[in-house]
């Protein structure tokens, strides 16, 4: 296997990890945390579990730069970024941005202190907060998932 069929491949394994891991506590998990527990401990059950999510999160994401940015250099794909065809590319290098951001700066940094606090005084008004982004940023990876997947195999949406 050369070594961008290889890049392809583990880049596609840390966006399954990464954006199902996303669809998992979107679609299963944060519906059940709702249904199991109360308004006051349903934050902190959520972030608990998540917490552990959230490394598997960090490590995809990780990859997926990496190997995305691989390809884009050892491909010379840099033209991409110019063509509204090729508008899946942007949305991947946003939808990954948005992520690194919110798991390595915003959440450790600000994030968590900020949503305990409030769930200290709205935690029903707190969780829904976190169930809107969730099923935002869940239903913007799928959009960029499947463009970027139909685009990659001739698919074209704008052809200019």
């Amino acid at each position: 296997m050369d070594e961008i069929a290889f890049a392809r491949a583990l880049h596609v394994l840390a966006v399954v990890l990464w954006i199902g891991g996303v669809g998992f506590v979107t679609t299963v998990l944060l519906p059940s945390v709702r249904r199991l527990k109360g308004p006051d401990e349903r934050l902190a059950l959520f972030d608990s579990i998540e917490r552990r999510f959230a490394w598997q999160a960090r490590g995809t994401t990780l990859m997926t730069g990496a190997t995305g940015l691989y390809m884009l250099v050892r491909l010379d794909l840099w033209q991409r970024f110019s063509s509204a065809m090729y508008w899946w590319m942007d949305a991947m290098v946003l939808v990954w941005a948005v992520f690194t951001l919110m798991l390595f700066v915003a959440e450790p940094l600000v994030l968590h202190r900020w949503l305990t606090a409030r769930a200290k005084t709205a935690p029903q008004a707190t969780f829904n907060l976190v169930e809107r982004l969730h099923w935002v940023l869940l239903t913007l990876s799928l959009i960029t998932v499947l463009g970027a997947v139909a685009g990659s195999h001739g698919f074209v949406l704008f052809d200019y």
